[in-house]
């Protein structure tokens, strides 16, 4: 079981969960789709899914009792009976399921995998089995990076420009960020609100809620292109970037621009349902605001120290707009520096010691260290690996960061600039998101056990079609070629 429960006692036989097998309870109709069963199963054997009155199991824990005759599933709440079937899914065999008993209860209430389609639009298609994927590893957050200097793939009615120009580039890059060189193929595509609003209720029914992500004030040179006069007075036009890295271009700081990220949270915040806004504020290049009157106005008016202030402008009144909305602002650490709001959730990703200074000050604390969380790098540096932004981050790692207590979670990072296609992201992802789970839901760890019990999940995995990296590989020699190369 991935990732490791609470407690295990092994009993004697198995449950025969075949075709004619009855559910019974909350649930009910999710625990047949995942467990590939009718809905009028009429045989003897029996599943039920009930609620119980105990506090131990939180909102998220369940208790999985499995006997020759019945399956039970018993939690707190209905989040708990979706994480025990899916224990059931991964515990089931061709004969059935093995009889025991499963105490099960989460670590950390967040647990996390950052997905970005920015960089590279990715199908719908791709969405929903990430989703499915989640689930099944018990992670109950997708945070979906919506836009970037690279693309904007949200619909805003307001403003219809940001996916008519914004969603799309000219190029790309055809190696790495260092190389310049281009595929000379366009690339773009956006979602409507109606295909978000579908996925996020697809993702909230199996437990996972998608907590959505547009970049401020910074990597927004896809907005700029879209819409001029957000960038500032002077400057030339610019478009939708074709490389990689990080843009000088930066929202100004007028009332416009201001009324415009206002629009923008409005809709976003009118098709998830999510409790949690990311708002981005992470790599922003001061040098615009540096020589912008404008800035200068609004640096006097505020009674900022300079310029640089202006981040922590941004991020004090994007956090308020979305609190009147009922909504709570997430923002990566470079916040930090600048003033956040006191409910500011900070997402700290530049190293663990940001989890700890965010933790000092107060903040609610997602650790996302790009030192153990960033599964776009390289998983070693062996030379038969496909290009990634950086690395060695081996599987070993990850499995072993500990992010403590005082966290409200932890997240996995897949930034979409080397990972174009399907088959790459997989091969990045996994088996390395196993890991993720493990530290995020359990508590301690067992090398030598997870290695076990890696080895006995991935013909799950296989019959899901991921393309994992297999453990112990040297290279990329398994990898098409098409999935080492940035392209289309």
């Amino acid at each position: 079981m991935i990732p490791q429960v609470t407690s295990w006692r092994p009993g004697a036989g198995l449950f025969p969960l075949g075709a004619g097998a009855r559910v019974r309870g909350p649930q009910a109709g999710l625990a047949r789709d995942l467990l590939g069963l009718p809905p009028d199963g009429d045989g003897p054997a029996e599943i039920t899914l009930r609620l119980v009155d105990d506090a131990a199991l939180g909102p998220e824990g369940y208790v999985l009792t499995v006997t020759p005759e019945r399956a039970d599933v018993a939690a707190a709440a209905e989040a708990g009976l979706r994480w025990g079937v899916q224990t059931m899914r991964q515990l089931r065999t061709p004969a059935g399921l093995p009889c025991g008993a499963v105490r099960d209860v989460p670590r950390h209430a967040w647990r996390g995998v950052m997905i970005d389609v920015a960089r590279w639009w990715r199908p719908l298609s791709f969405l929903y089995a990430y989703v499915d994927l989640l689930a099944l590893h018990k992670f109950n957050v997708l945070h979906l990076h919506l836009t970037d200097d690279q693309g904007w793939r949200f619909e805003v009615r307001a403003h219809p420009r940001l996916t008519e120009a914004g969603a799309y580039r000219r190029r790309s890059p055809a190696g790495h960020a260092r190389d310049g060189v281009s595929d000379d193929t366009p690339h773009g595509g956006f979602y409507t609100q109606r295909e978000l609003r579908e996925l996020a209720v697809y993702a909230a029914a199996r437990g996972v809620t998608v907590v959505p992500e547009i970049e401020f004030p910074g990597h927004s040179q896809a907005a700029v292109a879209a819409c001029p006069w957000l960038g500032h007075p002077g400057d030339e036009p610019v478009e939708v970037r074709t490389t990689w890295g990080i843009s000088p271009h930066v929202l100004n700081v007028g009332d416009r621009a201001v009324a415009f990220a206002r629009d923008v949270l409005d809709e976003l915040c009118e098709v998830f349902p999510s409790p949690y806004v990311h708002i981005g504020g992470d790599e922003v290049r001061g040098e615009e605001w540096a020589r912008s009157p404008e800035a200068a106005r609004r640096v006097a008016d505020e009674g900022l120290p300079g310029p640089a202030a202006l981040l922590g402008w941004w991020g004090r009144l994007l956090a308020g707009h979305l609190r009147g909305l009922g909504r709570r602002a997430v923002a990566w650490d470079d916040m930090l520096d600048h003033d956040p709001p006191e409910d500011m959730v900070i997402m700290a990703w530049r190293g663990v010691d940001r989890v700890e200074a965010a933790l000092r000050a107060g903040h609610d604390v997602v650790a996302a260290p790009h030192t153990h969380t960033y599964l776009d790098y390289a998983e070693s540096d062996g030379p038969g690996e496909p290009v990634s932004i950086s690395g060695p981050l081996p599987l070993e790692t990850v499995y072993g960061f500990d992010a403590g207590d005082a966290v409200l979670g932890l997240q996995a990072q897949l930034w979409g600039e080397y990972l174009p296609t399907r088959e790459r992201f997989d091969y990045n992802a996994f088996p390395r998101l196993c890991a993720v789970a493990e530290a995020a839901w359990s508590r301690g760890r067992d090398p030598g056990g997870f290695t076990r019990r890696l080895s006995a999940h991935l013909p799950l995995l296989d019959e899901l079609g991921v393309r994992y990296r297999r453990p112990g590989h040297a290279g990329a020699s398994g990898l098409a070629e098409g999935a080492r190369h940035v392209r289309v």
